[in-house]
């Protein structure tokens, strides 16, 4: 499924229903639990078109996989102001920066599946422990404004699928541009 992501900064709401609408009423938890062996395919399904772009100025396959771990690090702060602090200040960052300014089209793939697991666990065990009852915590977003942690976590979700699905379309472009 492919779903429009509208710009996160100047159509805020309409990029928070487009995550949302990736994850639809699917268990958030469920999603993230399942997103590394979905990274981990799709590596082995990409071989050497990994690091190839689909067009210049399009993201690889690694390089969406680098964003979704720079997400997930990110996310992991989120998470922990939220729910420590009152109404804690949530940066956003410019994904397009960091992709190429951390040159995730040269990382090796598997230290950066290893760099998201080890994330994704860590954030899903605080979910697990925290959700219910801390669910209801807001972060304010300096580009969103107020997001609670459910929230947070359910964008996060979403995340995971509109970027998966990228990095699929991307290597279906590389593949299509050969025949």
């Amino acid at each position: 499924m492919t779903i429009p992501v509208p710009d996160p900064v100047a159509e805020a709401a309409a990029y928070q229903a487009s995550l949302l609408a990736a994850l639809r009423d699917d268990d958030p938890a469920v999603v993230q639990a399942g997103t590394v062996a979905a990274i981990r395919a799709l590596l082995a399904e990409a071989g050497p078109d990994v690091r190839t772009r689909p067009e210049p100025g399009e993201w690889s396959v690694l390089e969406c996989l680098g964003h979704l771990a720079d997400g997930e690090l990110v996310v992991s702060g989120r998470y922990r102001w939220i729910i420590a602090e009152e109404t804690p200040a949530i940066l956003g960052y410019d994904q397009a920066l960091w992709v190429a300014n951390l040159r995730h089209r040269d990382d090796d793939p598997d230290q950066l599946v290893i760099q998201f697991d080890v994330l994704r666990r860590a954030n899903l065990a605080l979910w697990e422990r925290y959700g219910a009852s801390h669910g209801t915590r807001i972060g304010m977003h300096n580009e969103r404004g107020p997001e609670s942690y459910d929230l947070t976590f359910r964008l996060a979700a979403g995340h995971d699928r509109v970027h998966l699905d990228q990095a699929r379309r991307a290597l279906e472009a590389v593949r299509a541009s050969r025949d």
